[in-house]
């Protein structure tokens, strides 16, 4: 049994198409809209939900892109999966933007073959990623409308080697019950809350210097290109493959995922990811139908209203 978190900010219709295609009455479903998305889209989600009783949404929050909130929401999310059953054993986190290249049989066959396993992407920032260490050396503060870099350094939490790597995550229940009630997981918590991104460095950085370390899987199954950010200020019209290599590896350039269109189903198709990112409605609607006519998801009765 799978337990669902998601993130929503937008696009209501095309999160209804995803929860259709992960959809099974013996996983359970957590939906969090984000608070700045404003009530319309809440009470909109509330509605599409009621009709499913393993579905709950959570309490709004304001969640800031690069700021502690997005792991605090992620982190009450999966305290309130635990409370809702004892029964899941996996819990996996998507975007609303988010949608599956395999059917929940496929997905569920596979965790049953690696139970107690965890899958997340994970690099020694150090040694692989020194160009963010300022993430974690400089002293960040969240606000509601973004976050304050500060000109204050300092030392990282001792005897501890930070990681890095991305904020999609498939992961064991007792893995789930450990991050969020440990003791042990405190100090993590109080350091990471003023780091710049730290969804993408506080669950590896606590599972690799704990007992996890070792049912670590170093794969989020997850299909994402990432593409220079042309809105980025220091991203010219006509950059050479050289320079925009070395203002990626420098961190002065920008990267986001690329959004998938009809062209990409081949590419998806051979993917052996679960999922992938990212999809937008008003860009292509025609891939959904794609990926939807490959994964021959049955209808159940209560979409048919």
């Amino acid at each position: 049994m799978i337990a669902y978190f998601i993130m929503v900010h937008r696009y209501l219709n095309q999160l209804k198409r995803l929860f259709k295609a992960i959809y099974d009455p013996k996983n359970h479903y957590l939906v969090h809209v984000d608070k700045r998305a404003g009530r319309d889209l809440y009470k909109q989600v509330s509605n599409f939900l009621e009709d499913f009783p393993n579905s709950q949404l959570l309490n709004s929050q304001n969640v800031v892109w690069g700021g502690y909130s997005m792991v605090d929401v992620e982190l009450r999310g999966i305290r309130k999966l635990l409370k809702i059953s004892t029964k899941w054993d996996f819990f996996i986190n998507l975007s609303g933007q988010d949608f599956p290249l395999k059917p929940q049989s496929a997905i569920k066959d596979f965790l049953r073959q690696n139970k107690g396993k965890n899958f997340i992407q994970i690099a020694d920032q150090v040694k692989m990623r020194p160009n963010t260490l300022n993430r974690i050396n400089n002293y960040f503060c969240e606000s509601n409308n973004g976050f304050l870099g500060t000109p204050f350094k300092r030392v990282f939490l001792p005897n501890i080697t930070p990681y890095i790597g991305g904020q999609w995550k498939i992961l064991s229940r007792d893995c789930c019950e450990f991050i969020s009630s440990s003791p042990k997981i405190a100090r993590f918590r109080k350091f990471y809350r003023n780091t710049l991104i730290p969804d993408e460095g506080f669950f590896q950085t606590v599972l690799m210097n704990t007992h996890y370390t070792g049912k670590i899987i170093n794969d989020d199954r997850r299909a994402i290109v990432w593409i220079p950010d042309v809105d980025s200020r220091l991203y010219s019209k006509n950059p050479t493959a050289n320079s925009t290599k070395s203002l990626i590896a420098s961190g002065k350039i920008k990267l986001r995922p690329k959004t998938f269109i009809t062209k990409d189903f081949p590419f998806l198709l051979a993917s052996n990811a679960f999922f992938a990112r990212k999809f937008d409605e008003n860009v292509d609607l025609t891939i959904f139908d794609l990926l939807e006519s490959n994964l021959q998801i049955p209808k159940p009765r209560l979409f048919n209203r």
